[in-house]
């Protein structure tokens, strides 16, 4: 299990629910790259309301519903772990906004994997 305490890089990246990447969501791509970089952890929100370079609002409000909603992924971890990341993330966003903020984890815990559920490494615990 990765352990992550103290000063930590959390990267957020904004890019749109239906951005894709070989026919796959882009947000999807992303958090699985993440977790095949051994990341500490990745989670994908959803926006209501946003607008970016284009200046164009995308909404859920059902009288302007959007089809191409904001997403932000957030991801932290040590510095060297997140900078070692975004030569992906450049290949990988060509539209959106990519940002770095320090922070600081204060706890850092998952759960116990029950027996017979995969463990944080895909194996079956006894």
């Amino acid at each position: 299990m990765t352990r992550l305490t103290g000063r930590a890089l959390r990267l957020t990246v904004f890019v749109g629910e239906h951005d894709t990447w070989h026919h796959r969501p882009l947000y999807s791509e992303i958090v699985h790259r993440a977790h095949a970089a051994g990341l500490a952890g990745a989670s994908v929100f959803r926006g209501i309301e946003g607008f970016g370079a284009s200046s164009l609002i995308h909404t859920s409000r059902l009288l302007s519903l959007s089809e191409d909603l904001p997403v932000a992924i957030v991801i932290v971890d040590t510095e060297e772990r997140v900078r070692a990341f975004l030569p992906q993330l450049d290949e990988l966003v060509t539209e959106g906004l990519v940002t770095l903020d320090d922070c600081e984890v204060i706890r850092y815990t998952g759960r116990d994997a029950a027996p017979g559920e995969p463990d944080t490494k895909g194996k079956k615990s006894p």
